[in-house]
């Protein structure tokens, strides 16, 4: 007998939100985003110490095409970087329009809840544009529970 998967715990309408223009530091990748995402913010969370020595960081995301399968592990920093460790990007990212899905629980869920998302855009009709997606992780994941963790999918539309 198998036990039936919990439900996700993914909001289903989304919320028209504009994203700001974020100073963003990330190391990119390209590929599956199964072997990429967990490469790229391992390597990211080695140099967290390093860049929080000379930048205050604001925001902890990750920026995704699916399309060529561009995965970008970053933070978002306050001002324009300063002595940011070998290996990492900078960008201005210009931020812009979002349908956002929110998601609660572990991050383990978040490939079972993107899938679902872009579904849901696609049955929505929703008039997405060209552009990074992004998954903004709102709380710790070293002090929250995993249960408890928000992750909000950000879908880019017109």
């Amino acid at each position: 007998m198998t036990t039936p998967k919990a439900s996700l715990n993914l909001t289903t309408t989304p919320e028209t939100v504009t994203w700001p223009e974020t100073h963003y530091v990330y190391i990119e990748k390209t590929g599956p985003f199964q072997n990429t995402a967990p490469q790229a913010w391992e390597e990211l969370q080695k140099v967290i110490p390093q860049i929080c020595e000379h930048n205050q960081v604001t925001a902890y995301t990750s920026l995704y095409k699916v399309g060529p399968q561009i995965y970008r592990a970053g933070v978002g920093i306050a001002a324009e970087p300063k002595n940011l460790p070998a290996g990492l990007q900078y960008t201005k990212f210009p931020g812009g329009k979002y349908a956002r899905f929110t998601l609660t629980g572990p991050y383990s869920n978040l490939p079972e809840a993107s899938g679902r998302v872009f579904a849901m855009v696609k049955d929505q009709k929703l008039p997405v544009r060209d552009d990074f997606n992004i998954e903004n992780y709102v709380n710790d994941p070293r002090t929250t529970p995993a249960s408890d963790l928000v992750t909000q999918i950000l879908i880019a539309v017109r």
